[in-house]
Formats: structure tokens, C-alpha cells, sequence
């Protein structure tokens, strides 16, 4: 997989791409991830990618020239399965989204800065506009590298442990359960006698039975109810 991430602000991107998992899948070649300067694309001395919006309001908007010319230039070079923008009114990013973009084969993520881009170059380039939650932040960096991170963790191979990313939080539509390690008792507390006894069956009840029940109490907006076969009126 490749991920190509567009910033007018590229230096937020280094540090967290060069740690932990990330840094490991790229150590391994099972992921390459390129940072381009939005800047390198303006047309002038100044290398400015921002105006005035036309209507009077207030702040400052990408200009739709530089992204452009940013965009076709990296998409000459490759086809991208996804072009992203992000923005705080795009599509609510989720597990479910995380697994169908760890199927691509290149990424390109555009983050977003300003009061936002000009509609022409998001009606022109982009296939997916996704918001990390309902608040605003700076910039786009931020979540693009969220979504670079919850994407990258799901290609194969980049987990020691390929069950490992199964068994997280969203990936049945249920919060994780509870989890524990070594001691058995800390300060009185003990961890659950079902955890303990070897047997594989009473464990995999357990962590169904807690996760939904975690999932009840803070989050039941997950839990969606099963369709009814009655069919009479």
C-alpha cells in the first residue's frame, strides 16, 4: 500500500509517522507514505495557496489552482483508488470505512486548513470526504493522520499478531471487553475467574457477554435491534 498525504503544513506530519507501528510497516516495505508540501505547487515567489473568500466572510480559503496541479501531478505518476479530503462536514469516519481503505492500493489524503477548499476542487478530485468527529480543528493534519494510522494497522502483515486487529473496539460493531494481565490480584482485585481457567469456549462467552454489555452502557447507539419476522399487521 501507498499513502500520499498533501499538507500546507507538512512539518505536523513527521514525527508521528516515524514511530510505532507506522514506522514498522514502512521498515518492513508493506507500506510506503509520502508527505507532499501544498506549497510546492503555487505559482508564486510567495508560494501562497490561500485567498479572500469571495462573499465577504471571514478567514481564508484553499485556492483551487495549486490543489489541482498537486493532485494531477501525483495522479499522473499512479491511480489512486481513494482521493480524501478532510473536512469537519465529511462523512464520520469509522472502523467500517477504516477496513474498506486498507483494501486500496494507493491513498491519496488531502488535508484540509483554512476555512476550507474551494468547492471546485472538491465537486473536480476528490472520492471521499471524511471528518474525524463533530469538532473543528486546525488544520486537517490531525485526522489525516488518524486515518492514515487506523488504516495502516489494518494491512496484513503489519501486525505481529494478524488477529490482533480483530479483536478491537468497532470491528463487530461492539466495544472491546475488558482486558487484563499479570498479576491475577492488585490491591484486592482480581481478575475474572473466566479468564483463568483455560477453557477457550467460557472465554470467548465472557468477552461476548462484557463487550456487549459495555457496549449497552456507553455506546447503545451501536447496538441496533434485530429485525422482527412478524409480519402481521
Amino acid at each position: 500500500m501507498r499513502i500520499d498525504i498533501v499538507s500546507c503544513v507538512p512539518q505536523m506530519l513527521a514525527g508521528p509517522l516515524e514511530h510505532s507501528i507506522v514506522k514498522r510497516a514502512q521498515e518492513k516495505k508493506i507500506v510506503e507514505i509520502f508527505v507532499h508540501d501544498l506549497r510546492d505547487y503555487a505559482d508564486d515567489k510567495h508560494r501562497t495557496v490561500d485567498d479572500y473568500p469571495y462573499g465577504g466572510a471571514a478567514g481564508m480559503v484553499l485556492k483551487v489552482e495549486p490543489v489541482a496541479k498537486c493532485i494531477r501531478a501525483l495522479s499522473a505518476q499512479r491511480t489512486y483508488d481513494h482521493v480524501v479530503y478532510t473536512t469537519p462536514d465529511g462523512t464520520l469516519f469509522n472502523q467500517a470505512l477504516a477496513n474498506r481503505l486498507s483494501l486500496a492500493e494507493n491513498i491519496l489524503i488531502f488535508a484540509g486548513r483554512y476555512k476550507g477548499l474551494d468547492q471546485r476542487a472538491r465537486d473536480l478530485f476528490f472520492t471521499d470526504e471524511i471528518s474525524i468527529g463533530d469538532y473543528v480543528l486546525s488544520g486537517g493534519e490531525l485526522p489525516a493522520l488518524v486515518i492514515a494510522d487506523a488504516v495502516v494497522r489494518l494491512v496484513p502483515g503489519v501486525l505481529g499478531d494478524e488477529t490482533s486487529a480483530l479483536s478491537d473496539s468497532f470491528q463487530d460493531g461492539l466495544l472491546a471487553p475488558p482486558v487484563y494481565t499479570r498479576p491475577p490480584v492488585f490491591e484486592g482485585l482480581s481478575v475474572p475467574e473466566a479468564l483463568l481457567n483455560g477453557n477457550h469456549r467460557q472465554i470467548d462467552a465472557w468477552n461476548d457477554a462484557q463487550a456487549y454489555e459495555k457496549t449497552r452502557i456507553r455506546r447503545p447507539d451501536l447496538l441496533i435491534p434485530p429485525a422482527s419476522n412478524d409480519t402481521s399487521l
